[in-house]
């Protein structure tokens, strides 16, 4: 037992490290991971990676505004039109094949990831802080990422997809979205993306609607959490230290490892 927990609590501290230095709590890698490293059926991945990331993502994005000030008026309709918007995507996703959901969010990864690297390459360093584009802007972009996060998400697991896709879609698409097109920098980025991320429909409300129905391995995800609250801080640390240019490599690098595990779930 006492092995069973360090394993569990020693896994919590990467993905905690990883969510924190990305901005994403860890959830888009975790179930991945359960599902292919632990065999872990789909829905129980789902739940109990929810127990590790729902927490890590509250402290993630407390340690991000503590170190970059999250501005309300770019937050609030990001995170509001995406919550609006997000069953719009859900709405198109039900019905669609699972493996068309599943390949369709790895083709848009892909095409993100080298969008990005296109524009990080090919033009100069991003500045320190603020946005080419106002606050109405953040709405769209919100709205964008709620349909997306919602045909990508919610739908996703609702046709049994690929848990790495469930509850983040949305989140995923902002952050590559802000530097590129809005001209944050990478850390005012994944900050947004976070609380995005904790106001989506399908973090906290899932995890409850998961451990009402016993899909959650309480035994895996509360030694993941602990991990991961351990580790969460030193990730946000990190990525304030390292150079823009660097981080945002890095991102890309991630995207692309997600994208990767998802083809071999595929």
């Amino acid at each position: 037992m006492f092995i069973d927990f360090a394993m569990y609590t020693a896994l919590g501290l990467a993905l905690g490290a990883l969510g924190g230095l990305f901005g994403i709590g860890g959830g888009l890698i975790a179930i991945p991971v359960l599902g292919l490293w632990f065999g872990l059926d789909q829905q129980i991945a789902q739940g109990t990676a929810l127990v590790m990331s729902v927490p890590n993502v509250f402290l993630a994005l407390y340690r991000y505004n503590q170190r970059n000030k999250i501005d309300l008026r770019q937050a609030l309709p990001l995170v509001l039109m995406s919550f609006c918007f997000a069953w719009l995507g859900a709405m198109l996703a039900v019905g669609v094949d699972a493996r068309l959901i599943r390949w369709g969010f790895i083709i848009f990864l892909l095409c993100i990831t080298l969008y990005n690297l296109i524009k990080l390459y090919s033009s100069p360093a991003q500045p320190v802080a603020g946005s080419r584009y106002g606050w109405p802007w953040y709405g769209v972009l919100g709205a964008l990422a709620g349909t997306t996060g919602g045909l990508f998400g919610v739908g996703g697991a609702l046709a049994g997809t690929t848990g790495g896709l469930f509850g983040v879609g949305g989140a995923v698409v902002a952050a590559p979205v802000l530097t590129s097109v809005f001209g944050t920098t990478q850390v005012m980025a994944q900050g947004l993306s976070l609380a995005l991320a904790l106001a989506a429909p399908s973090t906290t409300v899932t995890l409850l609607t998961y451990a009402v129905h016993d899909e959650v391995s309480r035994l895996m995800g509360i030694p993941m959490a602990i991990g991961g609250l351990l580790s969460i801080s030193w990730g946000v640390k990190l990525a304030h230290a390292l150079p823009e240019r660097m981080l945002r490599g890095m991102y890309c690098a991630f995207l692309l490892l997600c994208a990767a595990l998802l083809a071999i779930k595929a």
